[in-house]
């Protein structure tokens, strides 16, 4: 299983808005998103992707999307705009739910059944950690995970690093899946 949550600082937590940028960053949750569940041709089964969006007007939400159930959905931005504004105004779509969680709540729970990793620069090198068989791996989104949330994160997990070189939230997930992929 490939397990991933992002922290949305400022994702929308409603469906008034015209686009994912300026949705409070949508466009990163969906990049993210993408990374996690798609291969070419192909929905990874054995990937869950969750979000916490703590944008306004009603944070937190944590949205959940799960490859095993995810279907009628292409990778283009038009259509998870569509998708996010149907789920946001409280409809549903295959494979995606919305509930009121917040991270704490959410990494709580995750901490019971799999090995939680936070992903910062000045982490373990991933090269020398040995990652579980049930990982989930915890990203910040364009500012990063605000420093209570990290401390938060890191009593139930471990921080580890892709390198010195920080790469977008979308990079770093495709780069676990790869690692993933090939344990």
């Amino acid at each position: 299983m490939h397990e991933f949550i992002l922290y949305s600082r400022l994702g929308r937590t409603d469906s008034n808005w015209t686009n994912l940028r300026d949705a409070g960053r949508l466009d990163i949750t969906v990049e993210c998103a993408v990374a996690a569940l798609f291969l070419s041709h192909a929905i990874r089964k054995d990937a869950v992707f969750h979000t916490i969006l703590n944008g306004p007007p009603n944070p937190p939400l944590h949205l959940q999307i799960n490859g095993e159930t995810l279907h009628n959905i292409r990778t283009d931005q038009q259509t998870w705009t569509q998708i996010l504004h149907k789920v946001l105004s409280g409809k549903l779509h295959p494979g995606i739910s919305l509930s009121k969680m917040s991270f704490e709540t959410l990494v709580k729970a995750k901490a019971k059944h799999s090995q939680i990793y936070v992903l910062e620069e000045g982490g373990r090198d991933i090269a020398q950690t040995e990652i579980g068989d049930k990982p989930l791996f915890v990203l910040g989104d364009h500012v990063g995970l605000p420093k209570n949330v990290e401390r938060f994160a890191l009593r139930y997990g471990t921080k580890i690093s892709l390198g010195k070189q920080a790469y977008l939230a979308a990079t770093c997930i495709a780069i676990l899946n790869y690692i993933l992929d090939r344990k």
